[in-house]
């Protein structure tokens, strides 16, 4: 019962040959007749030993052939997979052979190749088979079957030739070599060979573009002589030596020393000049000098404010390109503005000479309006002198300052550095016979016009790397403010280190770049700055110690661009708790705030004021204000 019970659950094998039992303990007789074979074997079967082909039975015993299954069936897998592999080998290998351009002389070659490799692959696969299986069990095959199946197939193929194949790929090598005969009978390898032969003779030349002959006896063209460099009379001309061409200063230095009064929009009339200058000269003796007057209060500081109006007679272009600096002169019975512009000019406007000559119809529109070049570069700052107003003081970038003088019609030289450039000047002095400087590159200069020559007196380093103005404290005269990139100092002038000083106080509110900063124009108890973060500060300097407390934030559009001037806020020497700055906002309009923040006045134009005044300036006693734009006009509201 063991046994039997371990021989029905033995394995049986996969694939067992046809005319094989699988009960071997049969009765001794004949062997029954064979079982025809399938017509499409998956791989080619090894040959069968003697035994089975003389009709005798291997007798083997059931644990022998318990024992052998599992390395049989090992082999027969190895063995497939190595007829594969051979297979795919040979066919890729026959494709490239049919598929050359010589099908004739290889069509007949390709097909005995792969009969020969298949059956040497097959040969050696089925002897190392019977090798690794020499003790396994081999069933019996029909070999007859096999044989007339192939004469059915292919009857000019042999058996001996294909016995290694299966019929399907008998058949499939059979078809490969009649598409090869096919093919190779059309001739397409010597019709493609004279198409491209009939292509290259038809391809045109490359084109290429033909010269024009040259006229040996014809006239040609006629040339310059100038520019052959060839005499009229046919002789060559000598050949000219080349001078190195000198690239010229945009903008050169004026020569130093004092500079004549001419004016550049003028070039007749010098009568009525001189009576232009003979009344600037007169009316500075003739000024009034009030800075001991009480402020007014705002309401009736507002009403006059309401009074000033703009008309077209009170605008005009007095420079060339942007106003960089504004000043009124101090007079009570004429008005008078002058202007610096970025093109170095200096523009002086007699503004009742000019509305009297406009209301005469033969007189021009400049009449009036004087303009001169004093400077080769922007001028930044402008002053009339304190001391004597017929005095008119310009500091330019060229590293120059000068100072207008009306009585005698010319600009004299008060300071000159062509090393360094200049930003800003105030006067140390009641007397304006002292001067502060301050340098692009955070120096500070101190001037004395007493003294001969056109040199500083002493040079002092800064802790600043850049600065933009300069403003001397009014009764504390020897304190004074300096606005650099992103802070304000106050130094003290009588403790000015040439090796380098450092400020008193530091306000370092601010967070970009700053454009200005003043004292309050009457007790300096207020600083005022502007700040490119859109902010207009205002500190308490009542009492000059360590620390400026911050009054006052007043929010206000800063950001002009590249092409307008910056806003500078300015005090209203009138009314010192008021500021005066421009406005980006639409309609355009200069605007006046409180030192509380509170907005105090907007001056409209309607017409007469369509661009941004980026710089004002307010006269010392009466109510009149005057702002310039970029573009060289300047703006007066007068009562």
């Amino acid at each position: 019962m063991y046994r039997d019970h371990r021989n029905a659950r033995m394995p049986r094998p996969l694939h067992r040959p046809a005319g094989v039992r699988a009960d071997l303990r049969r009765p001794p007789g004949p062997a029954p007749a064979p079982v025809p074979a399938p017509l499409l074997l998956l791989y080619p079967l090894p040959a069968p030993p003697a035994e089975i082909l003389a009709g005798r039975r291997p007798l083997l015993s059931r644990e022998k052939m318990g024992s052998r299954s599992a390395s049989e069936e090992k082999a027969g897998s190895r063995q497939r997979l190595q007829v594969k592999k051979c297979k795919k080998t040979e066919i890729r290998k026959t494709c490239r052979r049919i598929l050359t351009p010589k099908m004739e002389a290889t069509s007949s070659k390709t097909e005995s190749t792969l009969q020969k490799s298949s059956l040497d692959v097959c040969t050696e696969s089925n002897k190392r088979q019977h090798k690794s299986t020499s003790d396994t069990v081999i069933p019996s095959v029909d070999m007859e079957s096999i044989q007339n199946l192939d004469s059915d197939e292919d009857t000019t193929l042999g058996l001996d030739e294909f016995s290694g194949l299966s019929p399907y790929e008998r058949k499939r090598l059979k078809n490969i070599s009649e598409n090869a005969n096919f093919f190779a009978s059309l001739q397409l390898s010597a019709s493609a060979a004279r198409l491209r032969e009939m292509i290259k003779k038809r391809q045109p030349p490359e084109s290429k573009r033909k010269m024009p002959k040259k006229r040996e006896n014809g006239t040609g063209c006629r040339r310059s002589m100038r520019l052959l460099k060839v005499d009229p009379s046919g002789v060559s001309l000598p050949a000219t030596p080349t001078q190195p061409t000198l690239i010229a200063d945009e903008n050169p230095l004026l020569p130093p020393g004092p500079l004549e009064m001419t004016p550049e929009n003028r070039d007749d009339d010098n009568d009525l000049f001189k009576g232009f200058l003979q009344t600037w000269a007169e009316v500075s003796k003739t000024s009034i000098k009030n800075t001991e007057k009480e402020l007014s209060s705002i309401k009736n500081y507002k009403a006059n404010l309401n009074g000033m109006v703009i008309n077209e007679d009170t605008v005009h272009k007095v420079t060339k390109g942007p106003i960089l600096s504004v000043a009124l002169h101090p007079s009570e019975i004429r008005t008078l503005v002058a202007a610096g512009a970025k093109s170095g000019q200096v523009g002086l406007w007699d503004l009742q000479l000019h509305i009297s000559l406009l209301k005469q119809t033969h007189q021009s529109e400049e009449d009036g309006i004087y303009v001169f070049q004093p400077h080769s570069q922007p001028v930044s700052c402008l002053y009339f002198s304190p001391a004597n107003p017929a005095h008119i003081l310009s500091l330019s970038y060229d590293g120059t300052l000068r100072c207008g003088d009306f009585s005698r019609a010319i600009f004299e030289e008060v300071c000159r550095d062509e090393r360094s450039s200049f930003s800003s000047f105030d006067f140390l002095g009641e007397d304006a016979s002292t001067l502060i400087v301050g340098h692009w590159n955070g120096n500070i200069s101190l001037v004395d016009r007493r003294t001969p020559g056109t040199s500083y007196e002493k040079l002092i380093n800064s802790s600043l790397r850049k600065i933009r103005t300069v403003h001397v404290h009014p009764v504390h005269r020897q304190y004074f403010i300096t606005a650099g990139l992103r802070d304000t100092h106050i130094y003290d002038a009588r403790h000015l280190n040439p090796r380098g000083s450092q400020p008193l106080i530091s306000l370092t509110e601010h967070t970009k770049s700053i454009a200005s900063a003043y004292f309050s124009p009457l007790t300096g108890n207020r600083v005022v700055t502007t700040c490119a973060d859109c902010k207009l500060r205002i500190f308490d300097s009542s009492c000059i110690s360590s620390q400026i407390p911050l009054l006052t934030t007043i929010r206000h559009n800063t950001i002009t661009g590249r092409w307008l001037t910056r806003f500078q806020a300015v005090w209203d020497p009138k009314q010192e708790d008021c500021v005066i700055v421009g406005s980006m906002a639409h309609p355009r309009r200069v605007e006046i705030f409180h030192e509380t923040g509170k907005q105090v006045h907007s001056f409209f134009g309607g017409e007469c004021l369509v661009s941004v005044c980026s710089i004002n300036a307010m006269h010392p006693t009466r109510y009149i204000m005057a702002g310039g734009n970029s573009s060289g006009k300047i703006h007066v509201f007068m009562n």
